[in-house]
């Protein structure tokens, strides 16, 4: 069990690559060149469930030094996001996201409403329950009509929770002087890109350039058998600096309903 925030961290990334090991040979690539590798932010995703909202699963980040630094909404994709900065500039930052389930059909809301009444009582209040992965039994059936109405819904009904993407800060990176030559390195090596929205997510007007490869696809063992559904993906974001010359650390909206694509499946 992580007890601190460098231990959560890491059993977050450990798990991550185990679910992703394309992030592990990118993550490599960047090593091999001599780079070092820092991560921009981590992305979690659940329901505005009272036992499971952005700020219960926020809470033991606030306890290690966190704060909370900004909101978000996805009208389209019926989310609202949150977030949150360390003082210590190498943490990456922690975005949390939640489906507006009041916004989505009864169906859907006494689906999740299920699932969440299967957390044993008090492990959502856990210091490591953002990397504990799936709380509760789901069947494929489950999970494919959840996915029919948000491939959001359906991705945290079969990963539960454990980050859905790290992120590479490119500003860390010596060897690219641009994301358009990051991306142009990747899929040289065979990485296979988002193109929801193009290739490139954002402008420098907007400070913050983001793109990102396509979720991997995994076996997932669901109650009554197993299936291979798209899992995690690796995101890269390039900042600029804002008119004050501090380095912009927000999200563009317009730009992360696109990556949220990452996972979809008619990539």
């Amino acid at each position: 069990m992580a007890h601190n925030l460098e231990s959560l961290l890491d059993k977050m990334w450990k798990d991550y690559v185990a679910i992703n090991p394309l992030a592990q040979k990118v993550y490599n690539l960047f090593t091999t060149r001599g780079d070092s590798v820092l991560n921009d932010h981590i992305a979690l995703r659940t329901f505005n469930h009272p036992r499971v909202t952005v700020d219960v699963i926020a809470k033991p980040f606030l306890d290690a030094g966190y704060k909370y630094s900004g909101d978000y909404h996805f009208t389209e994709k019926k989310l609202y996001a949150k977030h949150y900065e360390h003082k210590d500039s190498t943490k990456p930052k922690i975005f949390i996201s939640e489906l507006r389930l009041e916004l989505c059909s009864k169906e859907l809301q006494t689906t999740v409403n299920s699932l969440i009444a299967q957390i044993p009582q008090g492990q959502e209040t856990q210091f490591d329950f953002s990397s504990m992965g799936r709380p509760w039994k789901v069947t494929k059936e489950t999970y494919q009509s959840l996915m029919k109405e948000s491939d959001y819904a359906g991705w945290v009904a079969a990963f539960g929770y454990r980050p859905n993407h790290f992120t590479v800060f490119i500003n860390a990176l010596k060897s690219f002087s641009n994301i358009t030559e990051l991306n142009s390195f990747l899929k040289g090596q065979g990485v296979q890109l988002n193109s929801s929205g193009g290739e490139i997510k954002g402008t420098p007007e907007v400070f913050l350039e983001q793109s990102s490869t396509l979720a991997n696809n995994v076996e997932v063992e669901f109650s009554d058998g197993k299936l291979t559904v798209p899992a995690c993906y690796y995101e890269f974001a390039k900042r600029y600096a804002l008119p004050n010359g501090q380095l912009y650390q927000g999200f563009v909206a317009a730009s992360a309903d696109k990556i949220f694509e990452s996972t979809s499946k008619g990539q």
